[in-house]
């Protein structure tokens, strides 16, 4: 090669991570972002009076010394709207998991009888129960069936549908699909592939889902009462209404009790399951 004709080198080429157009991309993005949560704090601002958020250490203060200390003779009387809670996460939870078995079948692909209709019906489903909350499931169906019991445990039942059966549809696809093909090429029929070669590699991740959700929904009946669906929300609900703030100590610290013992027993359920 001509010594004249080859490229003249300015000195050593340097790595670096980002080129200089993606480094103002990046910063130009990041200040974007900055100035659209400014914007959105000041939309959501807009209406506070500072005057009372300066003020609220003062009154946090004031309300943790009337809770203070917690009223333990009131606990006999929580004895009975904690089982209530319980029973309507339990409940529940069975209701919500058997409602949501066919559901998942439907949804999962490799195991819907029609990806065209079933499965579109069977994913809005799971996206309508996951998009509503159990507060306001229950507030529906107080409105529907009256107050009690029975309103909190269809309003857990239906927001347990989206969450397991999202979870088990997911698993369902994720199969092992070579046991599925051996089992079909001994001549089984549809259900003897769903029975033998699906349900038996699901099952310790359906056991898992279902536990886990029993947990969530331990914490989620005790504040149904607050709308009138029974449980131990009732009685907190009762003692916020005549400010009897001993009374709603007890109660936290019942329902952080609670909570505690159901991750407890979850935890341990799944380490016995899996």
């Amino acid at each position: 090669m001509n010594p004249e004709t080859a490229p003249a080198h300015a000195g050593p080429r340097t790595w670096t991570h980002r080129s200089a157009r993606l480094r103002l991309l990046l910063w130009l993005g990041w200040l974007a972002l900055v100035a659209l949560c400014v914007f959105c704090w000041r939309v959501m601002t807009a209406d506070t009076m500072w005057i009372f958020v300066a003020d609220a250490p003062r009154q946090a203060a004031d309300i943790g010394s009337r809770m203070l200390p917690p009223r333990w003779s009131y606990l006999p009387e929580l004895l009975g709207p904690l089982w209530d809670t319980i029973n309507i996460a339990t409940l529940g939870t069975i209701g919500g998991v058997l409602l949501a078995i066919p559901v998942a079948l439907l949804a999962a692909r490799n195991t819907t009888p029609s990806r065209h209709f079933l499965r579109p019906v069977a994913l809005f489903l799971i996206v309508a129960s996951r998009s509503i909350n159990s507060l306001i499931w229950a507030l529906l169906l107080v409105a529907m069936i009256g107050p009690g019991l029975l309103a909190g445990i269809v309003a857990i039942a239906l927001r347990s549908i989206g969450f397991v059966g999202k979870l088990l549809y997911e698993a369902i696809e994720e199969v092992e699909q070579s046991q599925v093909e051996a089992v079909r090429a001994t001549g089984a029929s549809g259900a003897q592939v769903l029975t033998y070669g699906i349900v038996p590699q699901v099952l310790p991740a359906f056991w898992s889902i279902s536990v886990f959700r029993w947990d969530i929904n331990i914490r989620e009946s005790t504040v149904l009462g607050l709308v009138g669906a029974g449980g131990i929300g009732l009685k907190l609900q009762a003692s916020l209404n005549v400010l009897a703030w001993p009374q709603v100590t007890l109660i936290l610290l019942l329902i952080l009790a609670t909570v505690l013992l159901s991750e407890w027993v979850s935890a341990r359920v799944r380490r016995a399951l899996i």
